[in-house]
């Protein structure tokens, strides 16, 4: 593509060199620079991308978006300077792949629990209206039925507007995709557009790059801020910052809710281990899926697509037939009557959702056990909050490790234990072996007891000092009830 068409709609400061040149590829990493890219200079968190220019021009950058020239500059390439350069990358990104999403219908779910919930749902439902989609998410990256595996929450604008191309070849009319509030803060959504933009909930978590509640809370409102007057923007009025997140947005204002009246209200009539009858907007439908928190996410399901032009009851129709999201209160019982739920929670908010949901189903004649942990390097004034909901939700918690990274799991579980009350000190152990702590478990339960074993969900891993190990809590826990119940 040739530069000036690159630069289509970016506010540029100033141009060094010839802009009719064609340019390749587009570059914000100096290592994978190849013959005629454009190299975009970043400042990153770690190390700033204008450091690197030099570099990139020895290995064949025909051009470079910066914010400051450097000192010399080679006659052979065009420098271009910006305000702000990882701003600008994501309108580069969009133009220099035909502005995908402009042409697909693009829906964005962002919140602190749910989003991959939401995206996925949403995906399947739209597979069950009968249209292919595109779905961008933690778990994976799906187009159509080619599945793509996912490394971020949300990948670089530069991948993710590659992604939406493929996408538009592929025929697909919708993309639905999980915002993460670090891909807010470091524009990877910058010069995307969006039809419908969604918002789940907001709690305690990923403080240790926000640094703030607050901070975090202006990160998010930032992806309903930046809407355009053509989307819709649809919140979860029972959440304290729902309203927050539409305050200054252009985007037409739609809510959902449980508790209060909204544009999209349900209601739990029955619930189960099973399914769940359910009432949206005056109309039954069932669903296998379960869980007080999955009425939330089915309910923001129902507002986008309705909100997209489909009619309420072949959307209910859709929803009926969905699948639970792999490692999102899936339950299986082990032929020894032991009810096991595997989930993702990793987060107070998300712990305290699962443990009241089994708590509304259960009859208080079984036994709740919970196996959980928390991750290393990562936002450590959660801990005592979970040790506390834990043992005040369980029968018996034990506290385990979910992905230590770089720090001492007994540290870890110092932590949480710190949050444990003293008339719960009996309802907990701590065992940093995860599989150890999923054996006791396995042991301690009786026939109709529930395990919940929580934190890592879908994940296949265990990441410790740097280094992933092979860990699935599904398959540990099937390994270990077939070589216990022998």
């Amino acid at each position: 593509m040739i530069i000036t068409e690159l630069l289509k709609r970016i506010p540029i400061l100033e141009i060094h060199g010839d802009d009719t040149r064609e340019i390749s590829e587009l570059v914000f990493d100096s290592r994978k620079i190849t013959e005629n890219s454009l190299y975009v200079a970043v400042r990153g968190t770690v190390a700033d991308g204008h450091s690197y220019i030099a570099s990139s021009v020895e290995k064949g950058a025909k051009a470079v978006v910066c914010e400051e020239f450097p000192e010399t500059l080679n006659e052979k390439v065009t420098y271009i300077r910006v305000k702000d350069s990882s701003k600008a990358l994501g309108h580069l990104a969009s133009n220099f792949y035909g502005n995908p999403s402009q042409t697909l219908k693009l829906i964005g779910v962002t919140g602190t629990n749910g989003k991959t919930s939401v995206s996925t749902l949403l995906f399947d439902v739209f597979k069950n209206l009968g249209y292919d989609s595109a779905l961008l998410s933690t778990v994976e990256i799906r187009i159509g039925e080619k599945i793509i595996p996912a490394t971020h929450t949300t990948p670089d604008v530069i991948t993710i507007n590659k992604i939406l191309a493929q996408a538009v070849e592929e025929g697909c009319e919708f993309a639905f995709m999980e915002v993460s509030s670090h891909g807010i803060a470091q524009n990877r959504i910058e010069g995307l557009h969006f039809k419908v933009a969604g918002f789940t909930n907001l709690t305690h978590d990923h403080l240790d790059y926000h640094k703030t509640f607050d901070e975090y809370l202006k990160t998010k409102k930032r992806f309903f801020d930046e809407l355009e007057d053509t989307a819709v923007a649809i919140t979860n009025v029972d959440d304290k910052n729902g309203m927050v997140m539409l305050q200054n947005t252009k985007a037409a204002k739609k809510s959902y809710a449980l508790k209060t009246m909204a544009d999209y209200h349900g209601k739990s009539l029955e619930i189960d281990f099973n399914g769940m009858l359910l009432n949206f907007n005056g109309k039954e439908f069932w669903t296998t899926l379960t869980g007080r928190f999955n009425v939330y996410n089915l309910l923001l399901v129902f507002g986008i697509a309705a909100e997209l032009g489909f009619e309420q009851d072949e959307i209910l129709q859709a929803i009926s037939k969905l699948k639970r999201v792999s490692g999102r209160f899936e339950t299986f019982k082990s032929d020894g009557g032991i009810f096991f739920i595997v989930d993702y929670a990793h987060t107070p908010d998300a712990l305290e959702n699962i443990l009241d949901s089994i708590n509304d189903i259960r009859t208080k004649n079984e036994r709740l056990i919970t196996v959980f942990g928390c991750g290393g390097d990562r936002d450590n004034s959660k801990r005592p909050e979970m040790g506390n909901i834990a043992t005040k939700k369980s029968t018996l918690a034990i506290i385990t490790s979910d992905n230590p990274r770089t720090e001492d799991p007994a540290q870890i579980i110092k932590d949480i234990e710190a949050g444990v009350e003293p008339q719960n000190f009996s309802k907990y152990t701590s065992i940093p072996d995860r599989k150890e702590a999923i054996k006791m478990a396995i042991r301690f339960a009786e026939p109709k007891d529930i395990v919940l074993v929580a934190g890592k969900g879908h994940e296949t891993y265990q990441d410790i000092n740097g280094v992933k190990h092979h860990f699935d809590d599904k398959e540990t826990i099937n390994e270990l009830w077939k070589l216990m119940s022998k």
